[in-house]
């Protein structure tokens, strides 16, 4: 039975047929975008008459092994076609990442580092010689570079009767401003649809989720060496000032982009001074992002979480990354991967399929999965280090909140250190989700949860009261330890009951018999 459409895909599509073909479509990551565009070239297609060339060009090798895998499932489901050979269907051809498929496949899936050269070319000559062209552009936003354009290089040399057998798809979580959105509206249509986390989350496309703000602190030595960069970074942007008062009155991504034309500028003097400025900024954005208490934090976090829950981390640099695999591999033998940039094409992927598998639970990676994996299974995100940029951060929080049978609320950690210039904002639209304020302290109290703390503290007094021994609050503490960083308090009674139930342990059974003595005592059900 064909996989049915979300109401707004069905929007989204009759918006696109009665734009003849054309647009563009952001919607947040994890809420069916693949299915959407599936869905448009299966009725493409029929109107008319199976005659449809599909050109689809995606950034990476990980998206076009997962586009592939879309794309043969989908055809078997609607046409009840099972596709054997993975080289060379017939119907699907690969080209980019060492593939080397036919182009003169029905389908065909390209890395936007080969389609530059040869796709343009392609469509171009299909169209010429009578056939209808649909291409399909994931994250689009991608292709706005002066080389990556060269996709569309075709466009200009179509006559009328050959634009309206082309017909153009545009995919991103979030689609670029300015004159780069133009370029794209240019090649492959308007924006048609905008469809956002608060939407997906009204209409329950994606699984509800829970925010958590850990909040670290810079070891002495790292504060004093921060304090000291900001004090040079403060002497050096007051004398730019000075030359170049516009500086105060930019933002961010404006005062750099003159920092870098300043320091590449005739006055030496002041091209110093800006490459000074810029030299530090950068050291102390590194620093501030590796501090020595993201491992600890990362490291700890994991050993409270539930032993089942399979665990995506985000890194932004891959010794981090590699630093914080040592460190839970010795925790957790053959339980945890990574996957980046150093790892080998091979190696990536069997990172990939055996998180999905299963065989491991932990999988650390750094910007290399912002996009293209697909795994509605992960219930925990930890951001090891944040980013400013607002696509990244929407598409990891993508990753973790996808729906998928029996899975629960997704959590996304996010770690950042106090008193810094680090982002703290992440994702402040959190509606009905909650968002957790945590500090951690690797001295030994680890995590602080104010809110409950309170209430935990309170149970632990009730139950010395009624004369619970010092063995039975020993494991109320350690229950109640591992609750602070998790939202279990706050299921309903019948859910926690069922937990209860189906606990295999004994250790397990305690921690979920705390957490409804918990949310007995806040939420009294009637």
């Amino acid at each position: 039975m064909s996989k049915k459409l979300y109401q707004w895909q069905e929007e989204c599509l009759k918006r696109w047929f009665d734009n003849k073909g054309r647009g563009m479509v952001q919607a947040v990551t994890g809420t069916g975008k693949t299915f959407l565009a599936l869905s448009a070239l299966k009725r493409l297609d029929e109107q008319h008459e199976g005659r449809l060339r599909v050109k689809i060009v995606v950034p990476t090798k990980e998206l076009m092994r997962q586009w592939e895998r879309s794309l043969r499932e989908f055809l078997k489901e609607e046409g009840g076609v099972e596709i054997k050979d993975r080289s060379f269907s017939g119907n699907i051809g690969l080209r980019g990442g060492g593939r080397k498929g036919r182009t003169d496949c029905k389908y065909m899936i390209y890395i936007i580092n080969s389609a530059r050269y040869e796709l343009a070319r392609q469509i171009l000559t299909e169209l010429r010689g009578g056939e209808r062209v649909f291409l399909i552009a994931d994250e689009c936003h991608h292709y706005v570079s002066g080389q990556n354009q060269l996709i569309f290089e075709f466009l200009p040399y179509l006559d009328r009767e050959q634009k309206e057998r082309f017909f153009s798809l545009g995919l991103s979580a979030t689609l670029p401003g300015g004159q780069a959105l133009k370029d794209l509206t240019s090649a492959l249509g308007q924006r048609i649809y905008s469809y956002g986390i608060r939407e997906a989350r009204e209409q329950s496309t994606v699984s509800k989720y829970d925010i958590y703000h850990i909040e670290l602190e810079l070891l002495d030595e790292e504060r004093d060496e921060y304090e000291e960069l900001t004090e040079r970074m403060n002497i050096l942007y007051r004398s730019l000032v000075k030359k170049y008062p516009l500086l105060k009155d930019m933002s961010n991504k404006e005062r750099f982009e003159m920092l870098r034309q300043i320091a590449a500028g005739k006055d030496k003097p002041a091209a110093k001074t800006a490459l000074g400025y810029m030299q530090y900024t950068f050291r102390r954005k590194s620093l501030v992002s590796q501090a020595a208490e993201r491992i600890r934090c990362a490291c700890t976090l994991i050993a409270c979480l539930d032993r089942n829950e399979k665990i995506l981390v985000f890194g932004e640099r891959i010794r981090q990354a590699e630093e914080l695999y040592q460190s839970l591999q010795r925790q957790y033998p053959g339980r945890v991967g990574r996957y980046h940039s150093q790892m080998g094409q091979q190696a990536n992927k069997n990172a990939v399929e055996r998180f999905r598998a299963g065989d491991i639970r932990i999988l650390i990676t750094c910007r290399a999965l912002d996009e293209g994996l697909d795994i509605p299974e992960v219930s925990v995100g930890i951001i090891l280090s944040g980013t400013s940029v607002k696509r990244q951060r929407v598409q990891r929080m993508g990753r973790i909140i996808r729906r998928a049978e029996r899975k629960g609320r997704a959590s996304l950690y996010y770690l950042h250190t106090a008193e810094t210039a680090e982002d703290v904002c992440f994702l402040p639209d959190a509606g009905e989700s909650h968002i957790y304020e945590l500090e951690f302290h690797s001295g030994g109290s680890g995590f602080l949860n104010p809110e409950y703390d309170e209430e935990a503290d309170v149970l632990l007094k009730h139950m010395a009261e009624e004369g619970a021994g010092e063995r039975k609050l020993k494991e109320a503490i350690r229950c109640l330890e591992l609750g602070r960083v998790r939202a279990d308090w706050r299921l309903s009674l019948g859910e926690l009951d069922r937990r209860i139930k189906e606990a295999r342990y004994t250790g397990d059974k305690n921690y979920w018999i705390c957490m409804k003595k918990l949310s007995e005592k806040i939420y009294k059900e009637p």
